[in-house]
């Protein structure tokens, strides 16, 4: 039996380096869509929500039946600020102030949709940053890192410099928590892990 493709609904490298880690074969359909929070809406609900809307859009998009479509995304909150990805430089410089010495959680929402199944999954994590002096900030957004990411930060990258301790899923953090994303590809009869020759 031959396994369904999987399309992933992102143009994210690090989702892209994640996903290969872990010896999948996919194809990428990336999506844009509004990702502006509710009112009153979490984080946990937000990060949710777009996942399974960018992954319904890729699959409406898509001219053929056996295929699963993976969204994925990830949203950054401190008390009660959500932390989406930088406008510019200001943008990116209170961000990081608001991170710099305290902790703050990274949600991170996966979903699969084929045909009228889906199934979501979210990972959130601790992470608790030192001190951020203004300088620093300043010399890390001119690396290009924060653009695109939220929060402003990458832990895979130069951001891991700021980052005294975890407590969760590093990969979810990344941008896609790989304990979340093979729970749903088995569901979906794309087991990470199986015996030679089984289907």
């Amino acid at each position: 039996m031959t396994q369904p493709t999987l399309i992933l609904a992102s143009a994210s490298p690090r989702r892209t380096q994640l996903l290969a880690q872990i010896g999948v074969t996919f194809a990428q359909a990336p999506q844009e869509i509004d990702e502006t929070p509710a009112k009153g809406e979490s984080a946990m609900a937000l990060a949710q929500r777009l996942a399974l809307e960018k992954a319904r859009a890729a699959y409406a998009a898509q001219d053929q039946s056996d295929f699963i479509v993976l969204g994925s995304d990830t949203v950054v909150v401190t008390g009660d600020a959500i932390l989406g990805k930088p406008e510019n430089a200001d943008d990116a410089l209170q961000m990081l102030a608001l991170l710099s010495n305290r902790s703050h959680r990274v949600c991170t929402g996966v979903s699969l949709v084929s045909g009228n199944r889906s199934a979501s999954r979210l990972s959130v994590t601790e992470v608790s940053f030192r001190e951020i002096e203004l300088k620093e900030a300043q010399a890390y957004w001119e690396t290009g890192e924060p653009q695109g990411k939220a929060g402003a930060y990458a832990i895979q990258g130069l951001g891991a410099v700021f980052v005294e301790q975890i407590s969760g899923s590093y990969s979810g953090v990344m941008g896609l928590p790989l304990y979340e994303t093979a729970q749903l590809l088995a569901e979906f009869g794309m087991p990470i892990l199986s015996p030679s020759g089984a289907s």
